[in-house]
Formats: structure tokens, sequence, C-alpha cells
């Protein structure tokens, strides 16, 4: 069982939280390379506990700096944008993307002291339309992750963004629990009504797998495991990748390139964000007659973006509308009545609570990666509190031994060396992933 006082450790994460200071010695994903204009509108930012902003300057250079002007804290979103910096409304001091006080425009020239202020702000890169930021304590941060969903060049990559109403753990816990596809996702599909050529289909004739589980340089993996064909077994693999990423089971292993980043805004709300390649083999959407599974679409409804700290990302679908679920569906054809993959989980993760009272769980043998995954992010938090930090930090090359996915081995053939086996021959599109050598 997770203690209270271990709860506590893995779910908040703002300023001086042991969870909160590992999560800032890595670079975190802040926002779309698109929603940020050269001399545009700033965009209020909630990461980590802390209220930021966003904006891109004449240059095209990206700042993330603490919404609080340093001279009288007016916040700078209602700032002016110009001239390669940010202009605070109230008095005109000016910020570049460094945090730079490049202009002090209320203060006589003999009294000026710009050069003594400084916005409170965070290295800020963009690569492959995905904005990221450290908020760290280092004086050079630590290279960006190198695996392989964010290394895909944009034009061969689906990404989209979704805001959920609880903690970042609620929701990254349900990218390492498998054994709920066969009930939340496909609870009303039998196994002979299932797409006869995804292996998907082998989840549904067994929804009870057994596991193993494992600690690695990335995080923690696990290997669910049920009977295929006679001789054979089906195996669905997935990772956490410190500190908040998630490769799901959800499709083809030799193809399956996908990663999806939990990003705290803070202890009660989530930016989740999913990064995959577009010729991804999909895993179990049909019947075998080729019409999809009831309820399990994919695509996502948002309401209009607001401007407010929580404004950005939110589903049309959501606690205030019971996510539109449809009790008659429900009974007839879905399992959960409610139509999108993505909805359900977010549905029963935010049912939860905004941060669930793990002392209340009666955790199971499905739940291994579960308690395993808490073990050494609790480890891992602890152990930062005394300088030593996961050794994928500076040598994020060590991440691309990672890949999930789904796949048949024979019987004979060990977890870890059938998974060793179908890195070899899968498809390595942006040489990132990691094949042992013979």
């Amino acid at each position: 069982m997770t203690t209270a006082e271990e709860s506590k450790i893995l779910t908040r994460v703002g300023p001086g939280t042991p969870m909160g200071n590992l999560m800032r010695e890595y670079w975190v994903p802040a926002a779309a390379s698109s929603e940020l204009k050269a001399d545009g509108e700033p965009v209020r930012l909630m990461l980590l506990g802390e209220q930021l902003i966003a904006f891109r300057d004449s240059s095209g250079r990206v700042g993330v700096m603490d919404h609080r002007c340093p001279h009288r804290c007016a916040s700078l979103f209602f700032g002016r944008n110009e001239n390669d910096g940010i202009r605070c409304a109230y008095h005109g001091w000016k910020f570049d993307v460094d945090g730079n006080c490049v202009d002090m425009t209320n203060v006589p020239p003999h009294q000026n002291f710009a050069h003594r202020v400084k916005a409170k702000a965070y290295p800020a890169v963009e690569r492959n339309g995905l904005v990221w930021t450290y908020m760290g304590s280092r004086k050079v941060p630590p290279p960006l992750p190198c695996f392989e969903a964010v290394l895909l060049p944009e034009a061969e990559r689906n990404m989209f963004f979704v805001q959920r109403e609880c903690n970042w753990l609620q929701g990254l816990e349900g990218d390492i629990d498998t054994s709920h596809f066969g009930y939340l996702h496909a609870g009303a599909v039998q196994h002979d009504e299932a797409d006869p050529t995804n292996l998907g289909r082998y989840g549904l004739r067994n929804r009870t797998p057994e596991y193993h589980v494992a600690d690695t340089d990335w995080g923690t993996m696990y290997a669910a495991y049920r009977p295929a064909d006679p001789g054979s077994t089906y195996w669905r693999c997935a990772h956490y990748l410190f500190p908040f990423w998630t490769m799901p089971p959800d499709g083809l292993f030799r193809d399956h390139i996908v990663a999806r980043a939990w990003v705290p805004m803070d202890d009660h709300r989530t930016m989740f964000v999913h990064l995959s390649w577009k010729k991804n083999t999909p895993g179990l959407r049909k019947l075998k007659d080729g019409s999809p599974i009831p309820g399990a679409s994919i695509g996502n409804k948002y309401l209009p973006n607001t401007s407010d700290w929580y404004g950005r990302w939110r589903l049309a679908a959501n606690a205030s509308n019971d996510y539109l679920i449809d009790r008659e569906l429900q009974q007839e054809k879905s399992y959960s009545g409610i139509d999108g993959i993505h909805l359900q989980d977010q549905a029963m993760t935010e049912s939860m609570g905004s941060i669930v009272d793990h002392t209340f769980e009666h955790l199971a043998p499905s739940d291994l990666m579960i308690t395993r995954t808490r073990r050494r992010i609790i480890q891992a938090a602890r152990a930062a509190a005394d300088g030593i930090l996961p050794k994928g930090l500076d040598h994020p090359e060590l991440y691309g031994g990672a890949r999930g996915g789904d796949f048949i081995a024979p019987d004979s053939t060990g977890w870890l060396d059938a998974y060793s086996e179908q890195i070899k021959g899968s498809i390595n599109p942006t040489g990132s992933l990691k094949v042992a050598a013979e």
C-alpha cells in the first residue's frame, strides 16, 4: 500500500517539494510552437505550480518567465510584445527572452539601474514544433531528451495536447495499466468479434494477463503476457520514463513509436502531450466486419481556448456533463457508454478526485507495474534531495532502449530475450532506438 507520506511525495510538484525538484531538473514540454506568434500576445502557462508566460519575440526567439514584472509585480501577460522584448504595461519596463531588463522608461537616465534587474526567466528551446523549458537549478541545463517520439520530424508526427483535471500520477498510471483495455475500452467486444488480423484480439480472449516488471536505466518497464496460439505467447510491453513520460503498448511493436508526457500544471491539473509516428500500426480498433469498436474512437473535441491559467486544451465532454455518457449505449454496445479512448481514460482518472487517496486503494497483482513505478519514483525523489539524480538525465541516449508495443514470441523465449529480439527487428526511422550488441 502507498502510505500518506509516500503519496505526498509522489503527487506534490510545487517549488521545494521532492517531486517538484526532481522534475525541474529535466526539460519540460511547455507549449506547441504554433501557440506563439512573433510579436503576438503572450500565453499564460501553469507549469509545476508556477504561473508563467510564454512569448515569441520579433526575432522568433521564445521566452518563458514568471508572469510578475520584477518592478511592482504587475502581470506581464498584459505586456506589449514588441521590438524583441516584453514591455510591462504598468510602467514600461522591458525584458528580453532571457529576463534581462533592457529598458527602464519611467526612470531618469542618471538613475537607471536596469543592469541590476532581471525577471525570473527559464531557458527555452524549440524542436520539431514543441517548446521546451528548463526550470531547474543548473547554470547549464542537461541535454534535451532524445528518445524516438521526441525526435520525429513534424511532417511524420502526430501531436496533440489535452488538459486533465487530476494529478499527473493518476493520468500517467493509466498508461502503465494494461488490463483495463479489455474492460473500459473493449469490454463489450467478444474475442471472436474482433479484427482477426490484429494481435490485440488475444487480449480479449484472455483478459487476465500475468506480468513481469523491472527497473531500467530510464525508469521502469513491464511485460504483460497471455497465451496466444499453441506454443506462443502474446506480449504487451510498456514503459515509464523519468520524470513523467510513458510509452504505452497499444500497437504493433515493430513500428510503434509513441510517447506521452504527463506534465503537471500544478498538483490538481495535468497537461497531457501525445507524440506518435504517423506510420504506426494501430492497436485493436475494429471488429472483424471492419466496423469500429463501439466507443473506441480516436480524436478529441475541444472547448475554445481561453487566456486564463487553465484555459488551454480542455475537452468539450468533461466532468460537468458526465463526459456525455450514453447509458443506453452502455447497456447495448459499449462497455463504458463514453465515446473515445482518451475520454474514457480521462473520465476514470478524474473520477478518482483531483488527488486520489492512495490509502483507500486495494492494489492487486495486476498493479505490479504501478507499485514498482511508484517505488522507483519515490526512491529517485529522495535521492535527488541528496544530489543524486537518475543517470538518464545527463545520458539521455540510455532512453534509446525503450519502446512499447505488442508482439508474439515462442513460449520458450524469456521475456527480456523476446523484448531484445523485437528491438532488433524493429523499424528505426530516427536512428535513436538502441539495439544491443551481439
